[in-house]
């Protein structure tokens, strides 16, 4: 269950933001009370609760969650959810806008996932490509392209690049994998017991990238007397144009990091010759317009999966750890949100100095889990427990099927994370 922030019994609807006609230091002015947030889970390290007090302090703030999952980002931290008024915040939607999650079912035996990996393994290498700046030589073919590309300079001038990509996994935390998909209750639509199932975890590739360090920079440039611990969440109104502009881009980096998994896994359904029975999708590192209180603001989810009243989602947990498929409580004390994963417990730097591939491979090989590639950074122990994180968020959703990864490839060891 969740635990309430520092002003857990302050009045949303007290606190009017000042609007335009001032200066950047009336703008910038911080809450006299910082909007009321509300933690779950009761291990979150004190930098991302002192990242989420912060972000609650910005004059813009309605309201916050900490998910169970919670680790440090830039301005917001992953695993955090901030209601704004009439503004979002670049930093708070995040680097690789619209990152998500895809599981498919396909019409394959289960026996495949045992006598027939390498056939699985050969068409993930095939059908996607992993690194950074990774391309196909002949680009995807996708309805997305054909959208309009010039909402924004970033995605007018990268346009050709982000075909190039479409279809690509990157490197950091992305990953496709295979494994058995454990039917738990039949509202999911499937029959009861086991599946194949593919799992993939991407987003906006590069171009989302560009986007977020172009807008955040503009965001920066018009709030820059907020404090330095404050100023990654400087924001853009909707009441302006740069706004609107970054809001109708982050839509198109949203269609396109949906056309990703698209690609993925109708490429490699036809590489197997496999037909889908069933999917869901659910995004992150996003900005939603909702109704909370009564009144409609700007729900950022960084790192933290929508979960409203019935909304299906996939909760991955690591490469050695189930994920599930979850169906939304709609919650209002966490703004209909739960975690996006297990949540890291360490840094990349110190996975890279202190951990080791022989500890990662026998908890692999116990887990039943052939690892194509991967770097240190991403083992297994880098991961909170998968089990504590969902029972601390046991009031945010319910879970309708288990996930166990038995095929996994994430980028190579010596590639820069993107995530």
């Amino acid at each position: 269950m969740g635990e309430w922030g520092d002003r857990a019994g302050f009045d949303l609807r007290m606190h009017q933001p000042h609007r335009g006609g001032m200066g950047d230091r009336e703008r910038n002015a911080l809450r006299a009370e910082p909007a009321p947030w509300r933690q779950w889970g009761r291990d979150l390290d004190a930098q991302s609760v002192e990242q989420m007090k912060n972000a609650c302090a910005l004059p813009v703030s309605v309201r916050g969650a900490l998910m169970p999952d919670a680790h440090v980002g830039y301005g917001l931290p992953i695993g955090g959810v901030l209601a704004t008024d009439r503004a979002v915040i670049p930093f708070a939607v995040g680097v690789d806008i619209a990152c998500r999650m895809k599981l498919s079912v396909l019409d394959l035996p289960v026996a495949w996932l045992r006598e027939r990996r390498e056939r699985l393994a050969r068409a993930i290498e095939e059908e996607t490509r992993f690194g950074v700046g990774v391309e196909f030589q002949h680009p995807r073919q996708h309805p997305v392209m054909d959208e309009d590309w010039n909402v924004s300079p970033v995605t007018h001038a990268h346009r050709d690049k982000a075909w190039r990509q479409l279809g690509t996994s990157g490197s950091g935390n992305h990953f496709v994998e295979f494994g058995l998909l454990t039917v738990l209750d039949p509202r999911l639509g499937l029959p009861a017991g086991e599946h194949l199932a593919l799992l993939s975890h991407s987003g906006s590739r590069g171009t989302g990238a560009l986007v977020c360090d172009h807008y955040s920079r503009l965001a920066m440039q018009k709030h820059r007397d907020l404090p330095k611990e404050l100023a990654r969440l400087a924001w853009l109104s909707l009441d302006e144009s740069e706004g609107r502009e970054y809001w109708a881009v982050m839509q198109l980096m949203g269609k396109y990091a949906s056309a990703n998994h698209a690609c993925i896994h109708r490429h490699l359904a036809a590489n197997l010759g496999a037909r889908v029975l069933f999917d869901v999708e659910n995004h992150h590192n996003f900005a939603w317009k909702e109704t909370h209180d009564g009144r409609e603001v700007i729900v950022h989810r960084k790192g933290a999966t929508p979960a409203a009243q019935g909304v299906l989602g996939v909760i991955p947990g690591s490469m050695a750890s189930p994920g599930f498929v979850v169906r939304g409580r709609g919650s209002r004390e966490s703004l209909c949100s739960a975690a996006h994963g297990a949540g890291r417990v360490m840094s990349r730097t110190q996975a890279r100095k202190t951990l080791d591939w022989k500890a990662a491979r026998r908890l692999l090989d116990a887990a039943g889990v052939t690892l194509i590639s991967a770097g240190l950074d991403e083992v297994p122990m880098v991961y909170k427990d998968i089990h504590t994180v969902m029972a601390a968020q046991d009031d945010l959703v319910e879970v309708l099927a288990r996930f166990d990864p038995r095929l996994v490839k994430m980028a190579p060891a010596g590639e820069r994370p993107e995530d």
